[in-house]
């Protein structure tokens, strides 16, 4: 597992496991932007040439949401998941961050049961939040101590 900050050159890699990760996935173009993006910190797990996970987290004040997390399927079930989660929860807590949200289809058990061993617990729903399928989103939010 290598760690490293994402770089504009990640987007490809990002937006293929991406597409194999969910139904309605971000576009390249928002990967390139958000990888530009002063208010963005995104991790990633680069392994000879290949990237085989990353989480995106957006600051804002005290404030953060976990707007992606992904791993690509040779990935999963490894903790790297869990690593990458940890990791952007840590960079909140440096920034001053007091609270993170997210939203997960109620669906996704595996990362469900991720969030809540994080601490993570359900704080609202938006309706018809998800397409392709249609599905909402349950709300999830964490303190972080200072």
């Amino acid at each position: 597992m290598t760690l490293r900050l994402g770089r504009l050159a990640d987007a490809p890699g990002m937006l293929a496991i991406e597409r194999t990760s969910f139904s309605d996935p971000w576009s390249l173009r928002s990967f390139e932007k958000l990888l530009s993006a002063p208010h963005a910190h995104i991790v990633v797990d680069a392994s000879e040439q290949t990237i085989d996970g990353f989480v995106v987290l957006l600051l804002a004040a005290d404030e953060a949401e976990i707007a992606n997390i992904a791993v690509a399927p040779a990935r999963r079930g490894t903790g790297l998941g869990r690593t990458l989660l940890a990791t952007a929860l840590e960079e909140a807590r440096v920034r001053g961050v007091r609270s993170v949200f997210l939203e997960v289809r109620p669906s996704n058990t595996p990362a469900l049961a991720l969030y809540r061993s994080a601490g993570f617990a359900e704080v609202g729903r938006r309706r018809r939040y998800y397409a392709a399928p249609v599905e909402d989103a349950l709300v999830m939010s964490a303190a972080l101590a200072p």
